[in-house]
């Protein structure tokens, strides 16, 4: 096999029947868990809401192998979703998909629109930097936006005055 090429493959993305709606369910803890496999989570993960606010955000609280963790739901950004995807086995791959030349087949397992992130030594703010990591978002679309005759105009009138004025 020649290393040098990248493979390629498909993702789809249309909900099925099978596909599940995780919106409230998932979550970032502040540790590693070294386990890849079933497991009766909401049998020991209890989020509930603590009816405080810190920094603007809803504290909720739970534990997790006796330590307390204190979190904040937060929305994705308009216009984005998360996805749960898996490798699709062979017998749910078409004949077309394999004469396409795709190697490697993904779909849509799960969606969400909102992630739980939880701090175990203090509150959730705005300072948080998964909460920050959220601002990039913005800063990638405003670069990544076309530039309009209008934009260009305005911008080098704005800097003729500067430039006048100093």
């Amino acid at each position: 096999m020649d290393c040098s090429m990248g493979s390629t493959g498909a993702i789809e993305l249309t909900e099925s029947e099978s596909s599940v709606n995780l919106s409230g369910g998932v979550h970032l803890l502040p540790c590693t868990i070294k386990h890849d496999g079933p497991c009766a989570v909401s049998q020991y993960f209890k989020p509930r809401a603590t009816g405080t606010e810190a920094d603007g955000l809803a504290v909720q609280e739970a534990y997790f192998r006796g330590r307390k963790l204190q979190g904040a739901a937060l929305p994705l950004p308009h216009g984005y979703s998360g996805f749960v995807i898996g490798k699709k086995t062979s017998g749910d791959t078409s004949g077309s998909e394999i004469s396409e030349g795709n190697l490697n087949f993904w779909e849509m397992k799960a969606k969400f629109g909102s992630v739980t992130y939880w701090n175990h030594d203090c509150l959730p703010s705005q300072d948080d930097a998964f909460l920050r990591s959220f601002h990039w978002i913005a800063v990638a679309e405003a670069l990544h936006k076309p530039v309009t005759a209008e934009d260009l105009a305005t911008s080098s009138v704005q800097g003729k005055t500067q430039i006048a004025e100093n």
